[in-house]
């Protein structure tokens, strides 16, 4: 890797933490959508390191355009306030939650301090790019591609008939 890839990644993977902090920190649900699209952009990025250029645009629009986008709507249009958390009716809830936490944390660091991860294999040299997904893609699985598009053609057709309603 060269020194700027590493920059790169340095960036990209503390954006990604601090993205999924704030997911989980924020009080206001705006907040974590907010926090969420950072983390989603952040490992886009991380997969262009990974020379996975498909999936990087694949996770910007879907997930950082569609989904949060879709999110947002939704917390704006409920009115969601800023999210404060109603007082809990069991005040020892927090420290057995914690405690329950850190037990579950100290399993998995138990289990996973006495295995040794296996080998990775090697990938081929299109891995991820646009080309070997579509070769693959209308080759290999042309028949559930294009079932899959005409389920999406009825669900299209089938929302126009039900958002149209009866005609008088």
């Amino acid at each position: 890797m060269a020194a700027i890839e590493v920059v790169i990644f340095g960036a990209a993977a503390v954006g990604a933490l601090a993205g999924g902090l704030g997911v989980v920190l924020a009080r206001a649900p705006i907040r974590a959508a907010l926090a969420l699209l950072l983390v989603l952009g952040s490992l886009a990025v991380l997969y262009l390191l990974l020379a996975a250029q498909f999936i990087a645009v694949l996770q910007v629009i879907i997930y950082a355009g569609a989904i949060v986008v879709l999110l947002l709507f939704v917390v704006m249009l409920l009115h969601a306030r800023t999210g404060e958390a109603r007082p809990t009716k069991l005040p020892r809830q927090r420290p057995v939650g914690f405690l329950l936490a850190a037990v579950f944390l100290a399993a998995v660091v138990t289990a996973l301090r006495d295995a040794a991860p296996p080998p990775l294999p090697a990938v081929g040299q299109g891995f991820g790019t646009a080309e070997s997904v579509a070769g693959v893609l209308f080759t290999r699985y042309v028949l559930p591609f294009e079932l899959a598009s005409m389920v999406l053609v009825v669900g299209i057709v089938a929302a126009v008939v039900i958002g149209r309603g009866a005609r008088p």
